[in-house]
């Protein structure tokens, strides 16, 4: 939600959607902050503000996942995990881990690109979270990650590495820095963000758990260590669970401010941004938010004012083009999507023989799911196709709803509303078929507080008057008509619950058909789910 700047105060969540493990930067007067994508792609998003509270997605880094044939089908708990963004030496740097493969780097003049092609640093299992270090007063560069123990059978400690000052290599085997298991309580260390300053090497770092963890700051005279520690900023009797992983930045007039993740269920990991300073308790450690809580609101940056900003979340797909905020679920192929010279996403019909489960398709558009209530709609016409086709739109997550129109072995074209549970190897239905004339239908999902989601459908057919719920909105004759029971949204491993726009056929011969998506999207509600 974006923040009115004529207010004195901000409040949290200042990215209220998955954005999970962020990392910001300050180059000139601009700040840029990525996150972490998984498996869904294009990847690497990159985000734009002036004055850390208003946020726009500018771009990607990564264009396709690699290497291409295992991200040829959806892999959502792999691929990019916790990035850190740097600006060193006249360009913008970007170092993930992928947990199966090693820790990589892409770079770029501009932070709109053109981005490098995926760089191996270093191969390995369960190298993650890494963060680069240039030190300007040295001329040397270092490089610290974490573990994963799903990998590698290690976790809770970061290792650190002596890196060429291209950015291209590590120097050495790499050092136990941090060793987690030797902190009395300190368990899953992760999310290394490496800095220089007053002298010092500092890690910013979570650990606990990302429910329920706390933030961490290390620091060490030399960069190899001994580091002392000490928690920074943890939930204390507020309500923001797990208040950790994030980056620390400087403005130009020399305010620090502290950017973070809060796990929010279906939700994802919201980011909040939190007050920071240099020096509390006469030990020079780093306070943040409220004495080490989280704040809910704030005093704003200072900062130039900025128009209120946030994300995009509505499309008119011009041209037939899906805008930024929307990711495949895998590596997209030729002909999902067709341009054309008018407005509406045109998706083919593409035949597989996971029709009986959303989770396993690669050609699922998805957007993030808004972290406050809100009322999600969009326009469908399922064109002429072959028996068995279907299109529709989705709450996509380890179980998932989806609403829309398919077409039967008589050629008549009936909306549908199917969903599958977690534990569900393929979806059943969650409302009889009903009559869509034309085969078109306007689509809608009502998601309340906790994420529960009401399903409704338009086909503008005054003909069936069960359960006609008119909304007076002028969306067809027949008025919106509520659809099968609440369903709650849920995530994924560590992904927030995801909005989806998919078409698709059974296997067969021939060109199944196409999709046409029209006039997509999202009110928000004034009130704001439970936080």
């Amino acid at each position: 939600m974006s923040a009115d700047p004529a207010e004195p105060v901000y409040r949290n969540p200042v990215l209220d959607a998955d954005w999970s493990d962020p990392d910001v930067i300050r180059v000139g007067d601009d700040f840029y902050l990525t996150a972490s994508s998984f498996g869904r792609v294009p990847g690497l998003p990159l985000l734009h503000s002036r004055d850390l509270v208003n946020w726009t997605l500018v771009g990607h880094a990564l264009q396709r996942l690699e290497p291409e044939s295992e991200f040829a089908a959806p892999r959502h708990d792999c691929g990019v995990w916790a990035p850190s963004l740097r600006h060193h030496d006249g360009r913008f740097w970007i170092f993930w881990g992928d947990p199966d493969r090693g820790v990589f780097q892409v770079n770029a003049p501009e932070i709109r690109g053109p981005w490098t092609r995926p760089h191996l640093v270093k191969a390995g299992k369960g190298l993650i979270d890494p963060c680069p270090l240039w030190d300007d007063e040295t001329g040397e560069a270092y490089l610290v990650h974490a573990w994963a123990k799903s990998r590698s059978g290690v976790k809770n400690r970061l290792t650190g590495h002596r890196m060429h000052p291209h950015g291209t290599e590590l120097l050495d085997e790499g050092k136990v820095i941090v060793d987690g298991d030797r902190i009395p309580g300190w368990f899953t260390l992760e999310g290394p963000k490496l800095y220089r300053h007053d002298g010092w090497f500092w890690i910013f770092a979570p650990a606990g758990g990302v429910e329920t963890g706390w933030q961490g700051a290390f620091r060490s005279r030399a960069f190899f260590g001994p580091y002392e520690e000490k928690v920074v900023l943890e939930q204390k009797d507020t309500d923001v669970n797990g208040p950790h992983q994030g980056g620390w930045v400087r403005t130009p007039s020399g305010e620090d401010w502290f950017l973070h993740f809060q796990q929010r269920g279906a939700y994802g990991r919201v980011v909040h941004l939190q007050p920071m300073r240099w020096g509390g308790g006469g030990g020079g450690w780093p306070v943040i938010g409220d004495d080490g809580a989280p704040v809910a609101e704030h005093r704003r940056p200072d900062l130039p004012p900025q128009p209120p900003a946030a994300p995009a979340t509505d499309d008119d797909f011009p041209g037939g083009r899906p805008g930024r905020q929307w990711q495949w679920t895998a590596n997209p192929r030729d002909g999902w999507a067709t341009h054309h010279s008018a407005d509406g996403l045109r998706l083919t019909c593409v035949r597989t023989p996971d029709a009986h489960d959303l989770r396993a398709l690669p050609n699922v558009l998805t957007q993030r799911l808004p972290g406050t209530p809100c009322t999600v709609e969009v326009d469908l016409r399922l064109d002429d196709g072959e028996p068995g086709a279907r299109a529709g739109l989705a709450v996509l997550g380890d179980a998932y709803s989806w609403i829309g129109l398919q077409r039967g072995p008589d050629g008549t074209v009936r909306l549908v509303h199917r969903f599958a549970e977690t534990v569900a190897d393929q979806e059943r239905d969650a409302a009889p078929p009903r009559p869509a004339p034309g085969g078109r239908a306007r689509l809608r999902v009502d998601i309340d507080a906790g994420a529960r989601c009401r399903f409704s459908y338009d086909t503008g057919d005054t003909g069936d008057t069960a359960n006609t719920a008119d909304t007076g909105d002028g969306a067809g004759q027949g008025g919106f008509r509520p659809s099968g029971q609440v369903f709650a949204a849920t995530p994924w491993r560590w992904v927030g619950a995801l909005l989806g726009l998919v078409a698709l056929a059974p296997t067969g011969q021939g060109h199944a058909g196409t999709a046409t998506f029209t006039q997509f999207r999202i009110r928000i509600q004034e009130k704001r789910a439970d936080r």
